[in-house]
């Protein structure tokens, strides 16, 4: 498959539908995804990126459908991650000699994955490459998400190839961003910079300035994965600059594991309290254990919220394995600007809140209070204590 993205531009790119978890298991593609790759023609040609190494050799076979590969120019890699790149040794068996355009980090990376050297040109931002009519300038964009990233934008057509930038997870038929499902196409976007970008915030913030200040005009942005905005394509820039504003919706998430219930029915009353406060806030309640919740969906949750509630049973002076997950995750995601605090369970030793307390200030947030215990299964005086403890929480984040 390939489509016409202008009189210049072709994606030649992957849709890969069957795709679930990406990064390994560390991220959740529930709509799959793509891998967007580019054939740009002028009087020179370029391609831009390429795809997943397991459709290497497809990717490889349909792009001689398309063009005699010994035409292609330059080939532009805006990023060295194996989804972005992995076509490449596949590639460069046909034409070995064309040059790479790409950040000094990239070559490091593309060498270090691919033990090749290729004839690489490194760039830097505000290098440019002519195609003859139209030309490309080159903006590194350090740690969105890698090192080695950087933008490649098109004069005359005016269209930012922002790599994993401005990108989500999400596999359609329809490529472009006013043909999609809106909320699909923004639920995954959010669910993008949640979970990869949120650490980089503030590198977002200051390469969005540093790209407006180029007053450079942009009529498309095409992202290396998903879908490509054409149509007000500066709403998903704002958006970002939005997230990266230590980002919040008026929303407490209640995160929870359970092994007898008891920690669950904590969760519940603390829930019905929160909503027994003068507060309109939105409550929502996961169980972390991944056979009741996604991990990736819960972080999503978190990254909307003013407040997270973490909940465990205590078990071997510990915490249950899916809630010490999620709390490591949180730790490196760096959330800020956030409340917190801990409940759960315990029959003999009961430590749990304080380990839980203790893992969400080092994640950042800030910890409400010492948290609230109940033994064995609560009765309904300690039901009531929840419901009290989450009225006050309510009550404190008006």
């Amino acid at each position: 498959m390939s489509f016409e993205i202008n009189k210049s531009v072709q994606w030649v790119g992957k849709i890969d539908w069957e795709l679930k978890k990406f990064h390994g298991d560390e991220y959740s593609t529930h709509r799959g995804s793509s891998y967007n790759s580019f054939l740009v023609r002028d009087e020179k040609i370029a391609l831009i990126d390429t795809v997943w190494t397991p459709f290497a050799k497809e990717f490889v076979t349909n792009l001689k459908n398309e063009i005699d590969l010994n035409t292609i120019d330059y080939i532009i890699a805006n990023h060295g991650e194996p989804d972005h790149s992995g076509a490449l040794p596949e590639l460069m068996k046909e034409i070995p000699n064309t040059p790479i355009y790409c950040t000094a980090n990239a070559i490091k990376s593309l060498k270090g994955q691919y033990h090749q050297d290729w004839n690489f040109v490194p760039v830097k931002t505000g290098d440019k490459l002519s195609l003859g009519s139209k030309e490309f300038v080159f903006v590194e964009a350090r740690m969105l998400h890698w090192p080695d990233t950087m933008f490649t934008y098109m004069t005359g057509d005016n269209i930012l190839f922002s790599n994993d930038g401005f990108g989500q997870h999400l596999a359609s038929e329809h490529m472009f961003n006013d043909l999609v499902d809106q909320a699909e196409l923004y639920q995954e976007a959010l669910k993008y910079y949640a979970n990869i970008l949120t650490p980089f915030s503030k590198f977002v913030e200051n390469k969005i300035n540093e790209i407006l200040s180029f007053n450079l005009q942009v009529d498309m942005i095409c992202p290396s994965h998903g879908i490509i905005w054409r149509d007000n394509p500066l709403q998903i820039v704002n958006k970002y600059m939005e997230w990266a504003k230590d980002y919040q919706e008026n929303q407490i998430t209640i995160v929870y594991d359970t092994m007898w219930n008891s920690t669950r029915q904590m969760a519940e009353k603390i829930a019905a309290g929160i909503k027994l406060s003068d507060n309109e806030v939105t409550v929502k309640l996961f169980n972390s254990n991944s056979t009741h919740t996604d991990k990736n969906d819960i972080i999503s949750e978190v990254f909307k919220s003013k407040a997270v509630l973490v909940g465990s049973p205590t078990i071997n002076k510990g915490i249950l394995f899916s809630v010490a997950g999620i709390l490591e995750m949180i730790k490196g995601l760096g959330f800020k600007n956030k409340k917190a605090a801990s409940f759960g369970s315990y029959g003999w030793s009961g430590e749990n809140t304080k380990l839980i307390s203790a893992e969400l200030s080092k994640g950042g947030f800030e910890v409400l209070n010492d948290g609230l215990k109940a033994t064995w299964n609560p009765d309904n005086d300690a039901l009531t204590n929840c419901e009290e403890f989450g009225r006050r929480i309510g009550e404190a984040l008006k």
